[in-house]
């Protein structure tokens, strides 16, 4: 039996924001070009190493659809770490976070956050102005990503992997 503690964390955002893109490419270290939407919510695993020891992350992928949302709030029981994911590129995502963090909120009061601005690849020059005051009043750290080409997605995770150990002090 193993005694590397296992973590769920919830990767949550809108539809097309690259969320399943920034867990293959953490888990698998590929990037596919094809966008297949995820049904209700997929999920993987991956030991993440951290200077503390070894964590084990549970990833759910939460499906970004407003139909899910049903579903979806049921998925989000035990989860003890949360990355808000946003599309760098796409205005609406970003004011679309809000609307995620009260979800999750709600059923977890508790849960420490990361804001993520992913797509960095493809920004010209991105104001982060709204989105880093977002990630003050949620009390998070801002992390910009490109699931396409890798930058940011290992600190991205080792954050995820971090909120439970620092929640628990």
């Amino acid at each position: 039996m193993s005694d590397i503690p296992l973590f769920k964390t919830i990767i949550a955002g809108d539809g097309g924001v690259g969320k399943t893109s920034l867990v293959r490419q953490y888990c698998e270290g590929k990037f596919d070009t094809s966008r297949v939407m995820t049904i209700g919510v997929d999920f993987q695993t991956h030991v993440v190493d951290l200077p503390e020891g070894k964590v084990k992350l549970s990833i759910w992928d939460m499906a970004g659809q407003e139909r899910f949302a049903v579903v979806r709030t049921s998925f989000y029981r035990g989860a003890r770490a949360c990355a808000l994911v946003f599309d760098l590129t796409v205005v609406d995502s970003l004011e679309h976070v809000s609307h995620w963090y009260k979800e999750i909120h709600n059923e977890l009061p508790d849960v420490p956050f990361i804001l993520v601005g992913n797509k960095l690849d493809l920004a010209i020059n991105p104001d982060v102005t709204i989105a880093n005051k977002f990630a003050e009043i949620i009390h998070a750290p801002l992390i910009l990503t490109s699931a396409a080409n890798g930058t940011g997605v290992p600190e991205m995770f080792e954050h995820l992997a971090r909120l439970p150990l620092i929640s628990a002090q």
